[in-house]
């Protein structure tokens, strides 16, 4: 793991095309029929990184990360073209890590060698389920044998490997969850995300639980269901150091280390958000998600970046706090002060000690418990009052 001094400079590369698009997702991912000009995109990428070299200046990258959409769905030489593009532009030393995403529906062994050879030397496999009924309910294309046997193939041809589960699905008990949990623990290499499934607006499933199609996990469940993620996980030797995300020590995301430690990132491609140190400012970046759209403004203009803003120094310190506190190593009291220009109160961290939602880690560090992690967001509105 880095320095947490050092929260590194990222580069995000979105690739927002799927095959399907998943009932639950609110990311900017788009089905085509035909299928896109991979050559014509990699170029746009090319330009688009371009742009924002020119703004960054030479920067030392720490993390690559190639997501979506559906990023397995390139051709390895489409990988090998945006790895080659960001080792241009900025200094990239050897060994750094870079993910790719991966539908176990799009998985064949020669293109997951084709991508290692191309650099990509970590795989992220959106798994999301261990059993048949679910997968179809959550709109995956994969049943459970294709999801083992690109577990089982990244594994072979990978370093490294993580996968996504959803958890707290309609109908999900505690025995049934523990038992796939259990067996999600015995296929994974050293990492996994595992998410609460949320009814996100604008989706499939937003307006099939509107109409009363499911019913969700109530809250108590889906407490109770959290909970006994973090005791297994914990017990097998994949401690959660962030919410959602478990790993054996050593073996942590450090894309989403850049994330969570409020580091710098580039975000290319369309519908990608950035957010890096520009003439001494923090800046927002994001782009145009239509791709076609986005290809057309790449190619008028250098960059499809169509909105942003410069960040405030509170701004910056509330985003801080939201994303420093998700993680179990928790945040630097001294960078918060540094950004807000005052600490964080004392009376208002005694009081929330006292109610067992924080823990002070030394002189320097603040935490959220266990219990508040589960009301993080209150957590930290809480925090950055300045009442």
């Amino acid at each position: 793991m880095r320095l947490l001094t050092d929260p590194g400079f990222g580069v995000y590369l979105h690739w927002p095309f799927c095959a399907a698009k998943c009932p639950y997702c609110d990311f900017n991912s788009h089905v085509r029929h035909q299928p896109p000009d991979q050559a014509r995109f990699a170029q746009a990428f090319r330009r688009e990184l371009e742009h924002f070299r020119a703004r960054t200046g030479p920067r030392e990258v720490t993390s690559i990360f190639l997501g979506g959409g559906t990023p397995s769905l390139m051709e390895p030489e489409t990988v090998g073209a945006l790895l080659d593009t960001v080792a241009e532009l900025w200094t990239v030393p050897e060994g750094i890590e870079v993910t790719l995403e991966a539908n176990p529906s799009s998985v064949e062994a020669g293109r997951f060698r084709g991508y290692r050879a191309a650099g990509v030397n970590r795989v992220s496999l959106g798994v999301q389920a261990l059993n048949d009924p679910d997968l179809r309910f959550l709109g995956r294309l994969h049943d459970v044998a294709e999801a083992k046997r690109a577990i089982g193939l990244a594994r072979d041809i990978f370093p490294r490997l993580s996968f996504d589960l959803i958890y707290a699905r309609p109908g999900q008990s505690l025995d049934a969850w523990q038992r796939e949990l259990g067996e999600a623990i015995d296929l994974a290499a050293d990492h996994l995300s595992l998410y609460q499934l949320t009814i996100e607006e604008g989706t499939r499933f937003h307006a099939l639980h509107a109409a009363g199609k499911f019913v969700m996990p109530d809250p108590d469940l889906s407490a109770d269901l959290y909970a006994l993620t973090q005791s297994v996980t914990a017990q097998r030797g994949l401690p959660a150091y962030e919410i959602s995300n478990h790993a054996r020590p050593g073996a942590e995301s450090q894309h989403n280390l850049v994330y969570w430690r409020y580091g710098e990132y580039v975000g290319a491609g369309p519908g990608a958000h950035g957010r890096f140190v520009e003439n001494g400012r923090r800046v927002v970046t994001f782009t145009e998600k239509m791709p076609e759209t986005w290809a057309n403004l790449v190619e008028a203009n250098g960059h499809g970046v169509v909105g942003g803003e410069v960040l405030h120094r509170s701004e910056e310190a509330d985003e801080f706090l939201m994303m420093g506190l998700r993680l179990a190593e928790g945040i630097d009291l001294a960078r918060y002060e540094d950004m807000a220009d005052q600490p964080l109160s004392l009376k208002r961290i005694a009081v929330l000690q006292g109610e067992g939602l924080v823990e002070s880690l030394g002189n320097s560090r603040l935490r959220a418990t266990p219990t508040g992690m589960i009301v993080l967001d209150a957590l930290v509105a809480d925090l950055a009052r300045t009442d």
